[in-house]
């Protein structure tokens, strides 16, 4: 039976997030009342965030954080600036943290927070007083020990050192671990930029492994080229991946050959060129007809809810890679398990991200850095670790392995509910 759904909640990405649930905790013999507490975030804030623009005009905002599940530690999870931030979508999000965190094995919780804004709109000084602003406003969330956010779509590590030092501000003195995916000279880790699209390479060269197949002999289209799609192409190309096809939120390029990505990061870092213009580079290709396209790893590395019924049916991979947060939904998913299309979930392939924002934590906790080449050598075990043991139990109770990621993450946390009791 599905889940009822409060208003206030009710998004397509939340609906997606709980159908996930209810699917995975069909397979366990849990506690009612305990499902029903995982279903709903533990603490949601809406904000108004009232901001003087460049013109002199003030200008209120909508913000959100929210804190999924707080039994295993202090709380993690992004800030993302975008239009079409809600209450629910972040709520969402920061359920699908709470089990990327539980399977990794790392001692948070989901959280995630928002501000619904275009940041392209707004310019360098209006963009600080906003940050400043929303921190001002959920401050009594945040803390080292109590929540932690990081980078996600539309903020980047400037904008964590605007998070780090509006919090320091308000305690008068320099806290850098309450904040992940900072410069480097407040504080931030080496590898923390490409993490994300790090892990995404780490798992889809451990799908490949497992299932015989090399990297040299690899197509990939990839859907996106943010942070997280950009990094993933050109360390796949550099271990010698054939990158066919990429998209930004302009269009995309194709070429059954092989796409020049070092190329094209050094045009689109030169000229800030949308990728559909760079037509000495490939072919422009539309979006939707990239997702189709044949090749072996198909990564969506950009917006939640981009695999869906219509198009399921006609995608070509053989391996599919969850860059974005909820880029499939559930019809999609079953489309795809029907299909024998191997989809590694979200929680797993993009949890490069978290797994060295708690390194960065970890680091500013210890007043002490490690090295690059370690950060990356505990990235991939702990990333390829997580990967095993999801397939490990799909493979055996024969599951999606969505399913199966979910489930593993569903137990960590529900022992962790468990062993703490009911207060009061």
């Amino acid at each position: 039976m599905a889940s009822h759904i409060p208003p206030e909640f009710d998004q397509p990405t939340f609906r997606l997030a709980v159908a996930q649930f209810d699917q995975a905790v069909a397979h366990l013999a849990l506690d009612p009342n305990l499902l029903e507490r995982l279903k709903l975030p533990q603490r949601a804030l809406a904000v108004s965030i009232p901001v003087r623009m460049d013109d002199g005009r003030v200008e209120v905002f909508r913000g959100y954080r929210v804190q999924h599940d707080l039994s295993r530690g202090p709380t993690k999870g992004g800030i993302r600036y975008h239009p079409d931030v809600t209450l629910g979508e972040v709520s969402a999000l920061a359920m699908l943290m709470t089990w990327k965190t539980a399977l990794a094995g790392l001692p948070f919780g989901g959280a995630k927070g928002g501000v619904a804004v275009n940041p392209n709109l707004l310019s360098s000084g209006e963009l600080e007083r906003l940050t400043r602003r929303y921190i001002a406003e959920i401050f009594p969330l945040l803390g080292p020990d109590k929540d932690i956010p990081a980078p996600d779509v539309g903020t980047n590590a400037q904008t964590m050192a605007w998070v780090m030092d509006t919090y320091s501000q308000q305690v008068g003195f320099a806290v850098r671990d309450v904040v992940t995916g900072k410069p480097l000279s407040i504080g931030g880790s080496l590898g923390r930029e490409e993490a994300t699209g790090r892990g995404v390479v780490d798992v889809t060269r451990e799908v490949l492994r497992h299932f015989d197949h090399s990297m040299d002999d690899t197509t990939v289209v990839i859907q996106g080229f943010g942070n997280v799609g950009s990094h993933a192409a050109r360390i796949l190309h550099e271990e010698g991946a054939k990158i066919i096809a990429i998209s930004d939120r302009f269009g995309g390029l194709y070429n059954p050959n092989g796409l020049n990505i070092p190329a094209i990061i050094a045009e689109r870092t030169r000229e800030k060129s949308p990728l559909p213009s760079l037509t000495q580079l490939g072919e422009p290709i539309f979006p939707d007809d990239l997702l189709t396209l044949p090749c072996r790893v198909l990564i969506p590395a950009a917006l939640s809810g981009q695999i869906t019924q219509t198009n399921a049916p006609k995608i070509q991979c053989q391996f599919l890679i969850e860059g974005a947060n909820g880029p499939t939904t559930l019809e999609a998913d079953a489309i795809l398990h029907d299909r024998n299309i191997l989809v590694v979930p979200d929680i797993i392939a993009n949890a490069g991200g978290v797994i060295v924002s708690y390194f960065e934590w970890a680091q500013d906790a210890q007043r002490f850095s490690w090295e690059e080449a370690h950060i990356h050598s505990r990235l991939q075990t702990i990333i390829t670790q997580a990967f095993s043991r999801a397939l490990q139990h799909a493979e055996s109770k024969k599951l999606p392995m969505r399913t199966a990621a979910l489930i593993a993450g569903i137990e960590e946390v529900a022992r962790a509910h468990q062993c703490r009791g009911l207060y009061p």
